[in-house]
């Protein structure tokens, strides 16, 4: 009976032992692979992000240098820094507002930096980073239309970008002061603008820091502003490590006055 029992209590001992060992390399599993999406960009020695190249003091490839600069770029180069200790192992890669969602879904960049707006929609398929800046839906008309308001666009035509949050935001505002207006989709800002001197359309309508990077002697941005956006930083779903180190250097930035540095540097109002 004696050796029975010693022979259980080894066996207690044994099965303790293997399921703690168990539970240990479980754990050591599970923090592996929250770290992989880092240890992936670490790997490659380079972070991938998808930004604007036609938004002025954003993202925008200036024609004289043919190099992509802005506030967004300074800010993906300080995340860049801060995971692969070098600001310059980035690479961009231009995304409008239709692309950058299917561009993060594909894996072909790790990140979004592109002015986009966070909502409680986007959060179900994103990671999105801490607010870096806040801006508010504006429009834009030529000064000859003699338009100085929403509700002098009643009849109108509106032109936004595909995918943006700015139609939503100027429709429910029109039905506020009475005006119906009607909207043409655009793959760019550049084809806005276009649009808009030509005569296409009425009005361009998108973040009022993005309009005046598209302000010349014939246009004019009317007063009124609509619905604050929120832009943050996007990642994929499950990226939580990335996703955590974006958010920690942003949030450093704030706390350090580098992204009001940064805000003033590149004049955005």
């Amino acid at each position: 009976m004696k050796k029975l029992r010693g022979i259980i209590g080894l066996l207690l001992v044994a099965t303790i032992i293997t399921l703690t060992g168990c539970g240990s390399s479980s754990q050591k599993s599970d923090s592996s692979s929250a770290q992989s999406d880092i240890k992936a960009i670490k790997d490659r020695g380079k972070l991938k992000v998808g930004v604007k190249v036609d938004v002025p003091k954003f993202g925008y490839k200036n024609p004289k240098t043919s190099k992509i600069e802005g506030f967004e770029i300074d800010l993906s180069k300080a995340i860049a820094k801060k995971i692969l200790g070098d600001e310059n192992k980035v690479e961009f890669e231009a995304v409008t507002a239709k692309t950058r969602g299917p561009l993060l879904d594909s894996g072909d960049v790790d990140m979004i930096a592109a002015t986009f707006t966070i909502t409680d929609e986007r959060k179900k398929s994103y990671n999105f980073s801490d607010p870096y800046f806040t801006d508010s839906v504006g429009l834009m008309v030529k000064k000859a239309s003699g338009i100085k308001d929403l509700k002098g666009l009643n009849g109108k035509t509106i032109g936004v970008a595909q995918s943006a949050t700015s139609k939503q935001a100027i429709q429910d505002s029109a039905k506020k002061v009475g005006s119906t207006v009607k909207f043409l989709e655009f793959g760019s800002y550049p084809e806005i603008k276009a649009a808009l001197d030509s005569g296409r359309i009425d009005c361009f309508s998108v973040d009022g820091s993005i309009l005046f990077g598209y302000l010349d002697s014939s246009t004019e941005i009317l007063k009124e502003r609509f619905t604050p956006q929120e832009y943050g930083i996007a990642s994929k779903k499950g990226n939580d490590a990335l996703a955590k180190t974006i958010n920690e250097t942003i949030n450093d930035m704030k706390k350090s006055g580098e992204i009001d540095k940064l805000i003033k540097k590149w004049g955005i109002k």
